[in-house]
């Protein structure tokens, strides 16, 4: 008996999102919601309808693990290949190598952090499709953080300062900058973390990151890391998106939403730019083939898209940050107050340094009229003499830290370039240091938090930053030449000056073999 055939009905990509995400949900029946999800009120977010939530991507999970694995196949493709043909010796000069070395200590590990940040919030809340998306996310940020120190790993083996990023990344003061930035947002709540990565950084921030970063890896001959950032570029370019979706969800949810999100807008906006100083100095200082200046990309990626974005929020009633004043005042000083504090303090980093030669310096001029000349290049020419003379200029002592970013107190007045800023609190009975005004107003906002905050350079004057069993009484103790091995940092080896440097030496003499004869 022939027996009747129902065809299936093929479901709309409509349909397949909804039975994937929404439909994964249930409503429980003996446990209280509130109980099921204790993290979502607290911040004082008030959510009416979690169901007007939308993933624009309306990405499902068998989707999300087909593209993935395209990607990955191209990805290791490339990555095997570049290590196969030592294209290590490809690249533009052996000084770029130390942008690898900022990248795998200083960004690297904030993808794993990321990670562990949005698999925690996804499990906090209560609507599905936050949920889901949270957890593609999460496993996003995973798999960059894994690709990255793939591809980096290649470097590891032939040159120094990479072995111990993990360790550097947890002690080493200048590393504490980046760390700080996602242990304050993970130590805040769902819809902070969520503000403060998704909206702050992977949307107004990250193309300060990883454009410049990838254009500048491709054109120094990095085609590693042009790779793996090109894959993960088109993951964040959705992360961008959802992030702008959260904060316009949030908002149009309830007009008391508003100062709330506004407040911690004011705050990551200001903790982004403090972490960028470490990508402005990249871009204007560490790369031999420069792509743009540091001026250049704020111009196009904050004042322009940015800006642009703010006019959007404000029929919301969302402002521009007020840091963002200040911010442009220190646009043409950024990079080089930090460049000249590294150069002074390189005996605590992980990485070479080295004074900008005339046509450098030329072009820092040409993109910095206004400040180079006058401010700048009188140090540089001042540090380059002593260079010569067989004394070069180092600080040894260890630089204080701002209580609430943690970066080294370097920074200028506020339209004053020749007075060192810096700001104090005292909070029940004890002082405490920073490096603005804005960082001063986010410690005396949640302070019962900052003072919580483990510096690292404050640790080594505790007597912290120390290997047990070490005897700080002995005889001829030395305390800093104990915190560098703390540190796992081979003073010379690790850091100091580029010109003469054993990376130097090796790149020279390698490259020099591959291209002869015998």
């Amino acid at each position: 008996m022939d027996m009747p055939v129902t065809k299936k009905k093929k479901l709309g990509l409509k349909e397949r999102y909804a039975l994937m995400t929404r439909g994964l949900g249930w409503e429980p029946s003996y446990q209280p919601i509130d109980d099921i999800f204790p993290m979502d009120r607290f911040e004082g977010i008030r959510i009416h309808d979690w169901d007007a939530w939308e993933d624009p991507f309306r990405l499902t999970m068998d989707a999300y693990w087909k593209y993935q694995a395209e990607k990955e196949r191209k990805l290791y493709a490339i990555v095997d290949a570049f290590a196969q043909s030592n294209g290590h010796l490809t690249l533009s000069d052996a000084r770029y190598i130390n942008t690898v070395k900022l990248f795998v200590n200083g960004f690297a590990p904030l993808e794993y952090m990321s990670h562990r940040g949005f698999a925690h919030i996804g499990r906090q809340f209560r609507g599905v499709g936050p949920r889901v998306a949270c957890m593609m996310q999460s496993l996003d940020e995973m798999r960059h953080s894994q690709t990255q120190i793939h591809a980096i790993s290649n470097y590891n083996r032939y040159y120094s300062g990479m072995a111990e990023f993990r360790h550097h990344h947890d002690y080493l003061p200048y590393l504490q900058v980046p760390k700080s930035f996602f242990e304050d947002a993970a130590t805040g709540g769902p819809f902070e973390f969520i503000v403060a990565i998704g909206f702050a950084f992977e949307y107004v921030l990250t193309n300060l990151v990883f454009v410049p970063f990838i254009s500048g890896a491709a054109y120094n001959g990095d085609m590693g890391a042009m790779t793996f950032g090109f894959s993960a570029q088109s993951d964040e370019a959705r992360h961008m998106t959802l992030g702008l979706e959260v904060i316009k969800f949030v908002l149009e949810q309830d007009p008391a939403n508003v100062p709330i999100v506004q407040k911690w807008l004011n705050k990551w906006t200001w903790r982004g730019v403090r972490l960028l100083t470490l990508v402005a100095m990249m871009q204007d200082y560490m790369l031999p083939k420069r792509v743009m200046s540091w001026a250049e990309a704020w111009e196009i990626y904050f004042e322009e898209n940015c800006g642009a974005l703010f006019r959007d929020l404000a029929r919301y009633g969302i402002v521009m940050p007020p840091c963002v004043e200040q911010i442009r005042l220190e646009r043409d000083h950024l990079s080089h107050i930090a460049w000249c504090h590294f150069y002074q303090a390189r005996g605590t980093s992980d990485f070479h340094v080295w004074l900008p030669s005339k046509e450098d310096m030329d072009w820092l001029s040409a993109k910095y009229p206004d400040t180079f000349d006058r401010y700048y290049r009188p140090r540089y020419e001042y540090w380059a003499k002593c260079e010569a003379e067989g004394k070069p200029f180092e600080a040894t002592a260890v630089p204080m830290q701002c209580q609430v970013c943690q970066i080294p107190m370097m920074f200028t007045e506020p339209g004053d370039p020749l007075t060192l800023c810096q700001r104090h609190a005292e909070y029940k009975g004890e002082q405490y240091h920073f490096c603005s005004d804005h960082c001063r107003d986010i410690f005396e906002d949640e302070p019962e938090k900052f003072i919580q905050s483990k510096i690292a350079g404050h640790e080594v004057f505790k007597g912290n930053a120390f290997r047990p069993g070490t005897d700080p009484t002995a005889e001829g103790f030395n305390p800093a030449a104990e915190a560098l091995a703390f540190f796992r940092i081979e003073h010379g080896r690790d850091n100091g000056l580029h010109n003469g440097s054993r990376d130097e030496a090796n790149f020279a003499m390698w490259r020099g073999l591959a291209k002869a004869n015998d």
